[in-house]
């Protein structure tokens, strides 16, 4: 084969540490507008940036010349970075260490947009949580409750 073909949609989570709810307006969609420049700059091409006051959800596609550990490594540190020169009540603006990412059906890309899309009315029903909880057990993935929140 003379070319590498790849479209590999992946669905990002990742909270705030403690989850503190520090994403809120206007830093939120200043946020979710610098997560999609990182995403450029890595050839990830975003669909969808979302989230509520303490989490993020990304849905992009994973360029074939990143790897997602060396994305997320610039998503979590830039950004983090960049939140506390907003503002002086910023400054302790952290990320959670861990991250979930989930491979995207093709078919069900438009699910996930909607579902990004709704996350303020989704999460006045459900904590995040509860969200990180039930992708977890959707996507049948093993984990120690005492090593997911810290």
């Amino acid at each position: 084969m003379g070319q590498s073909l790849v479209k590999n949609y992946i669905h990002i989570i990742f909270s705030t540490k403690g989850r503190y709810p520090l994403i809120i307006n206007p830093f939120e969609k200043q946020l979710h507008s610098y997560l999609g420049g990182i995403c450029k700059n890595h050839e990830c091409t975003p669909i969808i940036i979302g989230g509520y006051v303490d989490h993020v959800h990304i849905l992009c596609l994973l360029s074939k010349k990143v790897s997602l550990v060396n994305l997320m490594e610039d998503l979590k540190s830039s950004s983090s970075k960049w939140m506390k020169t907003l503002d002086f009540t910023l400054k302790d603006f952290y990320w959670q260490d861990g991250y979930g990412s989930f491979s995207v059906n093709p078919s069900q890309v438009d699910v996930v947009v909607e579902y990004i899309k709704n996350q303020h009315d989704h999460h006045r029903k459900k904590t995040f949580q509860d969200e990180y909880r039930a992708f977890l057990k959707k996507y049948k993935v093993e984990f120690d409750e005492r090593f997911v929140w810290d």
